[in-house]
Protein backbone atom coordinates (compact mmCIF):
# COMPACT_ATOMS: atom_id res chain seq x y z
CA UNK A 1 0.00 0.00 0.00
CA UNK A 2 1.57 3.26 -1.17
CA UNK A 3 1.49 6.41 1.51
CA UNK A 4 -1.40 8.25 -0.43
CA UNK A 5 -3.59 5.17 0.04
CA UNK A 6 -2.80 5.35 3.82
CA UNK A 7 -3.16 8.83 4.56
CA UNK A 8 -7.24 9.09 2.48
CA UNK A 9 -7.41 5.52 3.95
CA UNK A 10 -6.57 6.99 7.25
CA UNK A 11 -8.56 10.46 7.19
CA UNK A 12 -11.71 9.02 5.82
CA UNK A 13 -11.87 6.10 8.86
CA UNK A 14 -11.02 9.16 11.36
CA UNK A 15 -13.98 11.23 9.70
CA UNK A 16 -16.16 8.14 9.56
CA UNK A 17 -15.27 7.53 12.90
CA UNK A 18 -16.14 11.09 13.68
CA UNK A 19 -19.61 11.43 12.01
CA UNK A 20 -20.34 8.42 13.70
CA UNK A 21 -19.46 9.36 17.10
CA UNK A 22 -20.84 12.92 16.97
CA UNK A 23 -24.60 10.99 15.73
CA UNK A 24 -24.14 8.65 19.47
CA UNK A 25 -21.96 10.38 21.89
CA UNK A 26 -21.46 13.80 21.46
CA UNK A 27 -22.05 16.77 18.44
CA UNK A 28 -18.75 18.07 19.56
CA UNK A 29 -16.96 15.36 17.58
CA UNK A 30 -17.76 17.13 14.64
CA UNK A 31 -14.98 19.81 15.54
CA UNK A 32 -12.89 17.02 14.29
CA UNK A 33 -14.30 16.31 11.02
CA UNK A 34 -13.63 19.88 10.02
CA UNK A 35 -10.39 20.25 11.29
CA UNK A 36 -9.70 16.93 9.06
CA UNK A 37 -11.82 18.66 6.13
CA UNK A 38 -9.76 22.02 6.54
CA UNK A 39 -6.86 20.07 6.19
CA UNK A 40 -7.52 18.09 3.42
CA UNK A 41 -8.88 21.53 1.70
CA UNK A 42 -5.32 23.26 2.18
CA UNK A 43 -3.50 19.59 1.14
CA UNK A 44 -5.13 20.36 -1.91
CA UNK A 45 -3.69 23.43 -2.22
CA UNK A 46 -0.22 23.55 -1.17
CA UNK A 47 0.21 19.70 -1.22
CA UNK A 48 2.01 19.66 2.30
CA UNK A 49 0.59 16.83 4.47
CA UNK A 50 1.98 16.26 8.03
CA UNK A 51 0.75 12.57 8.27
CA UNK A 52 2.46 11.88 4.93
CA UNK A 53 5.80 13.59 5.61
CA UNK A 54 6.16 11.14 9.35
CA UNK A 55 5.09 7.60 7.23
CA UNK A 56 7.84 9.01 4.42
CA UNK A 57 10.38 9.35 7.38
CA UNK A 58 9.71 5.95 8.59
CA UNK A 59 10.26 4.03 5.09
CA UNK A 60 6.86 4.21 3.40
CA UNK A 61 7.02 4.82 -0.68
CA UNK A 62 5.21 7.84 -2.01
CA UNK A 63 2.52 7.53 -4.46
CA UNK A 64 2.03 9.89 -7.41
CA UNK A 65 -0.32 12.40 -5.24
CA UNK A 66 2.10 12.77 -2.19
CA UNK A 67 5.68 12.81 -4.08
Amino acid sequence: MTLDRIVMALIGAIVVVTVILSQVHAGGWLWVTVIFGAHLFQMAFTGFCPLAKLLKSVGMKPGAALN
